[in-house]
């Protein structure tokens, strides 16, 4: 015997308040990638309201959620910050991995005096590379004071 007059009507009716009220207590990425959860879980609430009734609600699938325009603009503004998130996240990542590198490049350069002067070489050429018309050579101060010495003693 089933206790409610219309039954199509009245499991039509909990279905969809229900399904109100779990999705809306989710989260648009947990209701698309964990939809197989959601359903177990609509299904369980159904079938414990239907059961009084002599109803046993065999499945439960969610196809299709219509979200209003708002929701979407809302939504589509998460998704782009989390995003911006990301981006971020991986930008100080290489950051960090760059600031490794030239600390080790630092203690290379430190064991031997003579590479910071190949590298300077290095940088020379490519600079000199590009056809610029005006090079800015730095000379290092510890040969400028040996001739200052040298004049002093004159």
């Amino acid at each position: 015997m089933v206790e409610v007059e219309n039954y199509l009507y009245g499991t039509s009716q909990l279905a969809q308040t229900t399904l109100r009220n779990v999705i809306g207590q989710s989260q648009l990425d947990e209701l698309l990638s964990e939809r197989d959860k959601i359903n177990l879980e609509l299904q369980d609430i159904l079938d414990k309201h239907a059961e009084p009734w002599g109803i046993k609600v065999s499945l439960v699938e969610t196809k299709q959620v219509d979200l209003p325009t708002e929701m979407q603009r809302a939504i589509a503004r998460q998704a782009e910050a989390e995003r911006e998130r990301r981006a971020k996240v991986i930008h100080a990542e290489g950051e960090a991995q760059a600031a490794e590198r030239l600390a080790e490049a630092a203690n290379i350069i430190s064991v031997y005096p003579a590479a910071i002067h190949l590298r300077f070489l290095q940088t020379l050429t490519k600079v000199s590379a590009e056809k610029n018309s005006t090079m800015i050579f730095p000379l290092p101060t510890d040969l400028l004071t040996a001739f200052l010495q040298k004049k002093e003693k004159e």
